[in-house]
């Protein structure tokens, strides 16, 4: 039997699935939605990977950033956004797995949004400004404790991976620190550099020219061991509190009316990005080392994030108005 005729009948099927540009959006333009203000963590981040997207791709990539609500705002255009992928959000932990145990929203995280690849994923620093006079953890601890109520802390917004990294610390330190929310990484920066908050469980890549220029003292590490750019600095965990972990992530979802195909082409895409030499690189610079993935794996992340910090939630039994 000859089978070239029908070999090539099925090459000639097969060929649209390959081509270059099948399943991507055929205007060639993405917007890759931010839930933070410009400046901070997520938004470097993604300004980083998109522009590496838009040079590999040939789309026109631009970043909007929607800020306020400790991200919900965002994560609420993108469940809402068009269904033909020409809008991904660049989801952080609090929205997709934290929130929910803290609030009624207007989107459901799991229905009305769906994996694309995890993007970074990294600890949190906990800094406080130098007219603190705290110049290490345990001192840290030492005034929360005799201190009670008087020592506040900055966050991202109600429910971001900040605030619960300190809601967590309260609960193992047996402590009791005030939390402050701002729309994003920036603002709650200019507040603690002006010293009208005393702490932040920053990202290091807000807070790294500032620790630098000896403006911010870094006491602690959320999470599971040191990071390479502060050597010296412990993490939590080693510093009386075994088992801490807290670590903060930023991951590529989209709304869930956008068809299987296109998400797994935005997936094949940005892994590739997130591979690339020169993106491990530069994120790395910022302490924000990639962790691409399959759809399977970030939704399996997020499954277990929540699950996690749900019990955090109802044994400190943390409300938001």
């Amino acid at each position: 039997m000859n089978r070239r005729p029908l070999l090539a009948a099925l090459a000639i099927a097969l060929m649209p699935l390959c081509s270059p540009a099948q399943d991507l959006p055929a205007k060639k333009n993405l917007t890759i939605v931010v839930g933070f203000a410009a400046g901070g963590a997520a938004d470097t981040a993604a300004r980083i990977i998109g522009k590496k997207l838009a040079d590999n791709t040939g789309f026109t990539v631009v970043i909007d950033n929607k800020a306020g609500a400790g991200g919900n705002i965002a994560h609420q255009f993108a469940a809402t956004g068009p269904a033909d992928g020409s809008v991904l959000l660049f989801g952080s932990v609090g929205p997709l797995a934290i929130a929910p145990h803290l609030m009624k929203l207007p989107y459901d995280p799991v229905k009305d949004l769906t994996p694309v690849t995890m993007g970074v994923n990294f600890p949190n620093v906990l800094v406080v400004h130098t007219g603190l006079k705290i110049r290490t953890f345990a001192e840290y601890i030492d005034f929360a404790r005799k201190n009670p109520g008087k020592l506040d802390y900055a966050s991202t917004g109600a429910g971001s991976a900040s605030h619960l990294a300190g809601e967590l610390m309260d609960d193992m330190a047996k402590i009791d620190t005030v939390h402050i929310p701002y729309k994003g990484g920036a603002p709650a920066l200019q507040d603690l550099l002006g010293g009208r908050v005393a702490a932040y469980y920053s990202t290091l890549s807000t807070a790294q020219q500032h620790i630098d220029a000896g403006k911010l003292i870094p006491l602690a590490v959320t999470g599971a061991k040191r990071i390479p750019q502060l050597p010296n600095v412990p993490t939590i965990a080693e510093s009386g509190f075994p088992g801490y972990l807290a670590t903060n992530w930023y991951a590529f979802v989209a709304s869930a009316k956008v068809p299987k195909p296109i998400l797994d082409r935005w997936n094949t895409e940005l892994v590739k990005v997130l591979k690339s030499p020169d993106v491990v690189a530069e994120l790395n610079q910022h302490g924000m080392p990639p962790a691409p993935g399959t759809r399977e794996e970030l939704a399996q992340e997020i499954a277990r994030e929540s699950a996690m910090w749900g019990r955090v939630i109802r044994d400190r039994k943390i409300k938001i108005d």
